[in-house]
């Protein structure tokens, strides 16, 4: 019996000996990481990559380093490495299986760092959500809305839905449609979008502008008035564009028609 309890003890002893020296290649594996992605974070060659990079390439190495830490850790304890290839591919099969939306969200992430539709700081439309772009990570994208709410949308997703980048290019062709009475003169309204038009603060010289009759509608003429404008200017000169529209108009004596019932009663 002091044979087998010698036994048991030196085995513990053994074992407790093992787990100390794991804890501790843990502890300084984790901090000696943790002192390195900082310097990672300050090298030159890092702060070249764009934003949402630098969090991709970030998280996938940090990730990786504390996987590779944990294997060494475990194969400390005295497990063979063969055990923990199985065991971590069984885990990984199982987790595959359980985590898909996880996978193709981490697939997703990939795709959008690999082919850049879009970056940081950018301003996309997801036809369901639209917002400038926070932050790309492994897991999901975080867009600010115009009035400051975070969208958090899966990486997943994104990859597979039509986006538009309103962004992506420096100048945007801004194109508003107007409607006005059939009485109206046509050169006359013309004339007065032209005038907008140049008057514009937002127009870009070295582009074109155009103002033509589109379309005979229903009950209206509709005309376009286009100009190029810097993309961060779209939404200014859209607004200032209408409002000018319809103070001239006005001044103008231009109708700008709206739908109207008209009812005959018969005697």
């Amino acid at each position: 019996m002091k044979e087998i309890s010698d036994e048991i003890i030196k085995g513990l002893v053994d074992f407790c000996g093992k787990l100390l020296v794991a804890v501790l290649i843990l502890i300084i594996g984790f901090k000696i990481i943790n002192f390195l992605m900082k310097k990672l974070k300050k090298g030159k060659i890092f702060n070249k990559l764009e934003k949402s990079s630098q969090t991709f390439v970030f998280s996938i190495l940090s990730i990786s380093l504390k996987i590779m830490v944990l294997i060494v850790a475990i194969t400390e304890l005295g497990i063979p490495m063969t055990s923990i290839v199985t065991l971590i591919g069984s885990a990984g099969l199982a987790l595959g299986l359980a985590l898909q939306g996880g996978l193709s969200n981490i697939a997703g992430g990939v795709t959008i760092m690999l082919f850049k539709p879009f970056k940081v700081g950018d301003y996309i439309d997801t036809h369901a959500d639209a917002g400038t772009v926070k932050d790309i990570n492994i897991f999901s994208t975080i867009l600010q809305t115009y009035d400051n709410k975070l969208v958090v949308i899966p990486n997943g997703t994104l990859a597979n839905t039509i986006i538009v980048n309103q962004t992506a290019s420096k100048t945007r062709l801004l194109d508003v449609t107007v409607t006005v009475s059939y009485k109206s003169d046509i050169d006359k309204v013309k004339e007065i979008l032209n005038k907008i038009i140049q008057k514009s603060k937002y127009r870009l010289d070295k582009h074109e502008t155009l103002v033509a009759l589109k379309e005979h509608g229903e009950s209206s003429l509709i005309f376009t008035a286009r100009m190029w404008v810097n993309s961060e200017n779209y939404w200014p000169a859209m607004y200032e564009m209408l409002e000018v529209i319809k103070k001239e108009f006005d001044k103008e004596g231009i109708e700008i028609p709206y739908p109207q019932l008209d009812v005959h009663l018969e005697k």
